[in-house]
């Protein structure tokens, strides 16, 4: 493995914030707007932890309209995949049933 990328992976997970983002990944696509509300935080800080975890090669995004949507690389590496593993999947809202979206 390469080690610049298994660096930059396991730098990715040392994030309480980035691993709540993951486990609201686990159950499927989820559109950046929803996360504001599970963390608590601006959406330019949520789109930070996404990047780190999108650079790390853990979620990939799609844009639909003005937003983005995200969802886990299905092929992982051992240690990222036991990391996954690891996470209680969380609920998150429905960003077609959000008014926000």
């Amino acid at each position: 493995m390469d080690l610049q990328l298994l660096e930059k992976q396991l730098k990715a997970v040392s994030d309480a914030n980035r691993l709540t983002l993951l486990s609201c990944l686990k159950s499927g696509e989820v559109c950046v707007c929803d996360f504001v509300d599970v963390l608590g935080i601006s959406q330019p800080a949520v789109s930070q932890h996404l990047k780190k975890l999108e650079e790390a090669g853990i979620i990939t995004a799609r844009k639909l309209g003005t937003w983005k949507h995200y969802r886990i690389v299905e092929n992982q590496s051992p240690i990222i995949k036991t990391v996954l593993d690891q996470l209680e999947e969380r609920e998150v809202c429905n960003c077609g049933q959000s008014s926000s979206c």
